[in-house]
């Protein structure tokens, strides 16, 4: 009815109307909103709390009053008293539904936590960190040559480990003296040195000789994840990884989306930058508790993250990348303290370094990918994608190298999919459809079985069958392509062009059922027509912005392609090259370089020459920017059809035929009635 109200639950984004006095906890249920609850509703686990939003929400098209949700009753202010609650959550159990609400569900009250796969690739680094430890003895105070006792230390470090300079803050200012008195004039100095020269900065100290943990954070700050990897910085060790969601989602899927805000939303800049800051000091407490060490004891941090990112992150207003000439406040390295940046969760003199950034839409995540793979030291031209809601692209050898970015959108993580969800158990990560038969198999995250393997059902009973995620949904369309199902175009075909009653009328278009778990009050998990569109405009934008670097470039191919970033990770290179995600090239030349950027972070943090050296690189990286090259729109067009309507496959040719099938024939006359194409 309209007079029912519209809630929308974040990052899901489900969506539906409810009668008012409807409660949220039941409003989750009903749409399958990923909320858990323990104590049946009685507000006693407080495992269902939300965050309403107040205020206008242009990406969902609803403005929310302050009275959206009923008033905060005596069972939430009892649960506050007695175990605490942030301000703004409400209990899910208990928030009635009052009006048109937007509501986040924070991940520790997701049933099924989300899957952050960006754990740390295998690398060897030279160390050579900013951040190390030194031993000293100093001087006792003596009445007849009066000084202070960071000056006697400070010549003890000079004297003994030849550091000229040394300056102190506050917080290391106040523990000095009983630390030196503790250590009996012996103490160990945590200094950090930076590669551009200058006073080195005492950062803390320990009382005699400290052996204890001294950690560096390394950090990628995406779109949508947030990785994180302790590193140990004597050895380069990773000593714990760690990812949540990005809680800037509930502002906007993606950038643009988050610019719009900022820029419609009086102090929305502010609050996506506090909500990031207080992800990470969470992150950073997370990691040190799995790594068992003290937040204290991490000295230094690196992130790396995109233009957007980096200036939401900085306290930067983003307006400007929100419109040509997408100019950056700055794109030089920054060495900072990191309180200055609201980390106060690590150690309070802790020293924070972000990379450059290499134009207004390529930002410090395409440095580090730049420092982890070297495309600068390739002799092969090789293409490096680093694929997420935003895409950034890079492509050369030892005579060039290019980027780009690529607005591709969510649809590659599972969003803006019917049935997509993110990457958390229970949900669809591979799929098989039998050319044949038309009948699909399937893995989901959390099991290793097969779903038409003996023991499935038992495997995947605790987590049900919930959805699709991104590497999923890629391989689901992929292999509807391979099947014939799908055409050439994107068109999928009904019953009698298909071959199999899983394709189901919707409308003027068709489904392809994958799993019907309505009969034990599951999803109907379907790939529709507005899936395949959705992933088509991702893949054509893609491959658009690779294309042009290509044409810079002045090639019609490439040698080798490194995916990259977690999603990328996942994407199987046969079904990213039939989608025509990618250039045609030798399915072996295509790899997986992980979360490349996040170990060009760790990079980063523990060699300061790799510092001056990414300082360096990126001025000779040539941006290519694809907002206002005139022939991106021609590229995208063409890259529209599966896997190309002008570029041939020849290498991919030689694995498998993909069939000619054209759906597009009018009326089959079996209930889904075609609308003509243009």
């Amino acid at each position: 009815m309209a007079s029912d109200a519209l809630v929308i639950f974040t990052p899901s984004g489900k969506r539906g109307r409810f009668a008012v006095g409807t409660p949220v906890l039941t409003a989750a249920r009903q749409l399958g909103v990923d909320l858990d609850s323990v104590c049946g509703g009685r507000g006693i686990c407080s495992k269902c709390q939300v965050s309403p939003g107040v205020g206008a929400f242009p990406k969902h098209g609803v403005t929310v009053a302050a009275d959206a949700l009923s008033d905060w009753n005596a069972v939430e202010q009892r649960y506050k008293d007695k175990r605490g609650m942030l301000d703004g959550r409400r209990l899910g159990c208990q928030a009635k539904v009052m009006g048109d609400v937007v509501i986040d569900v924070p991940p520790e009250s997701q049933l099924h936590r989300q899957v952050v796969r960006k754990a740390a690739s295998a690398r060897v680094v030279q160390m050579d960190p900013a951040t190390r430890l030194y031993y000293v003895e100093v001087a006792e105070p003596d009445m007849h040559e009066p000084s202070g006792d960071l000056e006697r230390l400070a010549l003890a470090l000079k004297d003994q480990w030849q550091i000229e300079a040394i300056e102190a803050g506050p917080s290391v200012l106040r523990k000095l003296q009983p630390v030196l008195r503790k250590g009996k004039w012996s103490v160990t100095a945590a200094v950090f040195r930076d590669h551009h020269g200058g006073a080195a900065k005492l950062l803390d100290v320990f009382p005699g000789f400290y052996d204890g943990p001294l950690a560096g954070l390394a950090i990628d700050l995406g779109s949508t994840t947030i990785a994180a990897h302790l590193c140990d910085l004597r050895d380069g060790r990773v000593l714990a990884s760690g990812g949540v969601m990005n809680p800037q989602i509930r502002f906007g899927e993606d950038l643009m989306s988050r610019v719009s805000y900022a820029m419609m939303n009086p102090g929305g800049d502010v609050e996506m930058t506090a909500s990031v800051r207080d992800a990470l000091n969470a992150l950073a407490i997370s990691v040190a508790a799995e790594a068992v060490i003290d937040p204290r004891a991490i000295m230094e941090t690196v992130v790396v993250c995109n233009p957007v990112m980096h200036h939401l992150f900085l306290g930067i207003d983003p307006v400007e990348l929100g419109q040509a000439p997408f100019a950056l406040a700055t794109s030089s390295s920054l060495s900072l303290p990191a309180r200055d940046l609201g980390l106060s969760a690590i150690n309070a003199e802790a020293r924070l370094y972000t990379l450059p950034c290499i134009a207004g839409h390529v930002g410090a995540d395409a440095a580090a990918v730049a420092l982890s793979e070297a495309p600068q030291l390739r002799d092969e031209l090789v293409l490096i994608v680093d694929v997420g809601t935003n895409a950034e692209i890079l492509l050369g050898n030892k005579k060039r190298v290019l980027a780009c970015s690529s607005p591709t959108g969510p649809a590659f993580e599972g969003a803006q999919i019917s049935s997509g969800q993110r990457a958390a158990p229970g949900a669809i990560e591979r799929i098989e459809i039998d050319p044949e038969t038309k009948e699909p198999r399937f893995r989901v995250i959390g099991s290793d079985l097969w779903s038409d393997e003996p023991g499935f059902a038992e495997a995947t009973a605790h987590t049900g069958i919930t959805g699709i995620c991104g590497s999923g949904i890629i391989e689901a369309v992929a292999e509807l392509r391979m099947a014939g199902i799908v055409d050439a175009a994107g068109l999928m075909g009904a019953p009698a062009q298909t071959g199999t009653e899983r394709s189901v009328a919707e409308g003027r278009t068709y489904s392809y059922l994958i799993h019907d778990g309505s009969a034990q009050n599951g999803p109907r998990i379907t790939v529709t027509q507005g899936d395949i569109r959705a992933i088509q405009l991702a893949k054509s934008a893609l491959y658009a912005g690779a294309r042009l670097l290509m044409d810079e470039m002045g090639v019609d191919h490439i040698d080798h392609v490194v995916l990259a970033g977690a999603f990328g990770a996942h994407i199987s290179a046969k079904h990213a090259m039939v989608l025509g995600m990618i250039p045609d090239c030798p399915l072996d030349n295509v790899t997986s370089a992980g979360n490349a950027a996040g170990t060009g972070a760790r990079i980063a943090l523990c060699n300061i020459a790799a510092r001056a050296g990414i300082e360096a690189q990126v001025k000779q990286i040539h941006k290519v920017e694809t907002a206002i090259e005139p022939r991106f729109q021609e590229h995208f067009v063409n890259a529209s059809a599966m896997p190309h309507a002008v570029d041939s496959f020849p290498h991919l040719s030689t694995v498998l035929t993909l069939p000619q099938v054209n759906h597009n024939m009018g009326s089959s006359g079996d209930g889904g009635g075609r609308r003509r194409r243009r």
